[in-house]
């Protein structure tokens, strides 16, 4: 189905194209302002005009399939196709129109019951028929509690995702490093509750990332995530780094949400000299890739989740990125499996790791997916920094 801004694009173009042919002065500028002017009147959503239009239009499709059964017979055209009509218009109407077609579809199926004998006509189809009604109503009635209208729905959602995966995309880095980031959510959605905010300030001197697991997984946990996100977005680089995580939980506390709780791991880098802080809430240790000893090793802290008490201690570590050095983040779904210890898990993944020294970390983020948890039945996050 075509969207209202390309349908009303087209028709645009028609009327200027009309405008000109029917010598109609005052410029393109002008004939285009007065040609959207028209066109909105036609394709806005919430254009009486267009709602009159559209129920017009399913009115007609509902008399032609009514005519058709009659004339051909229902074996040709079965009683089902008056369906078509009310499925279109449980997207395109509200429930006011809708009653309307829904009654002119309920005529048109006596009409023909009675033209044909309920001899021929199957029990099954009226009872599809009704069905489908009932399943149109409920849709209009749905879009209308949001208050959205047709389409808006399913782009508000896409739009939130795109927001959601643009912010885990990390900043351009100085010369001498890299990073490379993979995000997936449990069942194959495309929301889930593992995020990845950044930023770079300073002037692009510091590197300050947060990496964040809402409890739930998939759908359940993505508009905590989204909402949680878009706060932490904004505390990062706003609040001193040691304060990033206090201001994170003391958030969470206030949402009262009934699974408000969160885990996170937050890293400030320095990019003139390599030097790092770690602060953890309750996050599976980062791990260091050493360049010199070609050695992974884990950054084990403690502290608790964000969003249980008011008052939290976050871990504390620091350290050095040297040249050929890295730094590893992820969440727990990488790592976690119901029944398997945590450690089992994590020795997986600091092997699979270890496989990354030969080839590289360019792409080294999917590689460790894919090796790893591939159809893990929990959202999975990972971000690998290093220094050429």
């Amino acid at each position: 189905m075509f969207r209202c801004g390309r349908l009303s694009l087209l028709v645009t173009l028609a009327v200027i194209m009309a405008d000109r042919s029917s010598g109609s002065g005052g410029g393109p500028i002008a004939r285009l302002r007065a040609a959207r002017r028209r066109v909105a009147l036609f394709v806005a959503p919430e254009s009486p005009r267009a709602k009159v239009v559209v129920l017009t239009a399913l009115l007609v499709l509902v008399a032609v399939a009514a005519v058709l059964t009659t004339t051909v017979g229902l074996q040709a055209v079965p009683l089902t196709a008056l369906s078509i009509p009310v499925v279109l218009g449980g997207f395109l109407l509200d429930r006011p129109a809708l009653r309307v077609l829904i009654a002119a579809t309920a005529i048109a199926a006596a009409i023909e019951l009675a033209d044909v004998g309920w001899q021929q006509a199957r029990i099954g189809s009226v009872v599809i028929l009704a069905v489908i009604c009932i399943i149109a109503v409920e849709l209009a009635r749905d879009r209308e509690r949001l208050g959205l209208s047709v389409g808006r729905g399913e782009s508000m959602l896409l739009e939130l995702r795109d927001k959601l995966q643009r912010q885990g995309e990390l900043p351009d880095l100085p010369a001498g490093w890299y990073a490379d980031v993979a995000q997936r959510s449990a069942g194959g959605s495309t929301f889930g509750g593992d995020f990845i905010v950044s930023t770079l300030a300073d002037g692009g001197k510091r590197l300050e990332l947060g990496i964040v697991d809402v409890s739930g997984k998939g759908l359940d946990a993505g508009t905590r995530a989204l909402l949680l996100s878009g706060a932490l977005g904004g505390l990062l680089g706003a609040v001193a780094p040691e304060r990033f995580l206090a201001a994170a939980n003391d958030y969470l506390c206030r949402q009262e949400w009934d699974e408000g709780f969160a885990t996170a791991l937050h890293v400030t880098i320095d990019l003139q000299t390599g030097h790092y802080r770690l602060t953890n809430a309750g996050h599976p240790p980062a791990v260091h890739y050493a360049g010199g000893s070609g050695r992974w090793q884990p950054i084990e802290l403690g502290g608790m989740v964000l969003g249980l008490v008011p008052q939290t201690q976050p871990g504390v570590a620091e350290g050095q990125l040297q040249q050929h050095d890295a730094l590893l983040l992820y969440t727990d779904g990488l790592v976690e499996v119901p029944g398997r210890d945590l450690a089992v898990g994590t020795d997986r993944l600091l092997g699979a790791a270890e496989s990354l020294i030969p080839r590289g970390f360019d792409g080294g983020a999917n590689v460790l997916i894919d090796m790893v948890a591939p159809a893990a039945q929990d959202d999975r996050a990972v971000v690998l920094l290093w220094r050429a």
